[in-house]
């Protein structure tokens, strides 16, 4: 280049879309795909200009374009997405054509018409943790729009991006419909209608808790993978918490690192995690509550209890243990190898766009579930939480020993496992009711960690549980 050449630069709103799973869709109808795409293509084509964007460049299934404003940007897109989700109504998610779409505030450099650059590459990146239909904004975006639309913008934290030097503050703008299902009135009626709150651990750690339905209170303590948000809408928890939801008023929050509360978080430990628990419970401030624990949120709640008996009125523990695996008498010299390599793969692979080594988690915590449950979850592990949070916390959790405070608690308290249970077997939950005075042990058909909405057992969960908090 002769040195006397100017690069021109500028700064753009970008946005960067493709097609999720183009290449399979492709692969199963090649006409329709494509003529669906043009068809497509001209919407944007519309409303791009409508908002005074410009397009780019176009490649395969991508569109990059620029905007003058960030809001503008985000209208346009949000325009886009609710008039493809209109399109692809009535069509089932194997064969609908959804486009994700990232958004950015940056410098880029001009190519002709083309734009390259740090602005492009981070569009590009966020494009790529969008979900189907979804939109993922910048941290620089979100505060360029913040409190100028109506739609919800859920955090996601601190996102390493394939590429980029840098972590960069991710948002989500989730704007499909809900589906016309049972399910999906009972969640749209206000009793179902969550409040999300926050307040501060001990630390400074920023906490997100959500209060939702209506009755006497039920507090669940966290556990690993949580999105208060995702939970709702994702067909993971979602049924486990109408079901919980519907005679209580059910109180959860985001562990630190984890959905909505802050990702950047300096200590994981059982200590801070029992502390974050009484911060929320302090916010919230009830006198005297039952409290539920789901896997290693078992330990935080017994620990809670233990400190705090008069504020307690009874424990109930699911899929919980008071060893983790790495102290387990059973665990072999090959089994710490094994949980040391699972560690740094979950450094190296979490976050990838790859789902492989997400889906051997899921096939573990999972392993009947439906595969729109599987992708879901494979996704939803990506976005509740960092690589580095991911094997922090298994790290720690795989080192629990609270076998010295089982005796001393001194409430009511249930216990419930699942008997098929590939991450926890059904042995730890056992011992773990033998060490808790007086404690009841019920164990369930199935072998999902997770209680999924068609387990043979979430019938029978339900029923021990009412009928525990009645007596």
């Amino acid at each position: 280049m002769n040195p006397t050449d100017h690069i021109r630069r500028k700064l753009a709103a970008i946005i960067a879309a493709d097609v999720a799973g183009y290449s399979r869709l492709i692969s199963l109808d090649e006409t329709r795909t494509v003529q669906t795409l043009s068809a497509y293509r001209a919407i944007f084509d519309t409303l791009i200009a409508e908002h005074g964007g410009r397009i780019a460049n176009t490649a395969g299934d991508s569109v990059l374009a620029e905007f003058a404003s960030a809001l503008d940007a985000v209208e346009c897109c949000i325009s886009i997405q609710l008039r493809l989700d209109r399109e692809t109504a009535g069509l089932s998610e194997d064969s609908a054509l959804r486009f994700r779409i990232g958004i950015h505030l940056g410098d880029v450099v001009i190519q002709g018409d083309d734009l390259l650059g740090d602005g492009v590459n981070v569009a590009a990146r966020l494009e790529g943790i969008a979900e189907p239909g979804g939109i993922c904004i910048s941290g620089v975006v979100f505060d360029q729009i913040e409190g100028k639309l109506s739609q919800a913008i859920q955090p996601l934290g601190l996102q390493s991006l394939k590429n980029i030097r840098r972590p960069i503050e991710a948002y989500a703008i989730s704007v499909r419909s809900r589906p016309n299902t049972p399910e999906a009135k009972s969640l749209a009626s206000s009793k179902f209608q969550q409040e999300v709150r926050y307040c501060r651990s001990a630390d400074g750690v920023r906490l997100a808790y959500s209060i939702v339905g209506n009755g006497p209170p039920l507090i669940k303590s966290a556990n690993w993978i949580n999105h208060l948000e995702l939970d709702w809408e994702l067909p993971i928890y979602r049924s486990f918490l109408l079901g919980l939801a519907r005679h209580h008023t059910l109180v959860r929050y985001d562990a630190r690192g984890n959905g909505l509360s802050d990702w950047d978080q300096s200590e994981v430990s059982l200590d801070a995690w029992v502390n974050d628990f009484e911060a929320v419970i302090d916010a919230v401030g009830y006198e005297r509550f039952p409290i539920l624990g789901f896997s290693q949120g078992c330990a935080v709640s017994l620990t809670y209890a233990v400190r705090h008996p008069e504020r307690v009125s009874r424990l109930i523990l699911l899929g919980g243990f008071a060893l983790g695996r790495n102290k387990r008498p059973s665990t072999t010299p090959a089994d710490l190898d094994r949980y040391k390599a699972i560690s740094t793969l979950m450094r190296l692979g979490w976050s990838s766009e790859d789902p492989t080594f997400r889906q051997m988690m899921t096939s573990q915590l999972l392993p009947e579930a439906t595969k729109e449950q599987a992708q879901a979850f494979n996704e939803m592990q990506r976005r509740c939480l960092s690589a580095e949070s991911a094997a922090r916390y298994y790290e720690t959790v795989s080192n629990f020993d609270i076998r010295d405070i089982l005796p001393k608690v001194s409430v009511p308290t249930l216990v419930l496992h699942v008997r098929g249970d590939v991450m926890v077997p059904i042995e730890e939950g056992r011992r773990m009711a033998e060490g808790i005075p007086g404690a009841r042990f019920v164990s369930r058909p199935g072998k999902n960690h997770i209680p999924l909405e068609h387990d043979p057992g979430i019938q029978q969960f339900f029923e021990e549980v009412e009928f525990f908090l009645k007596s």
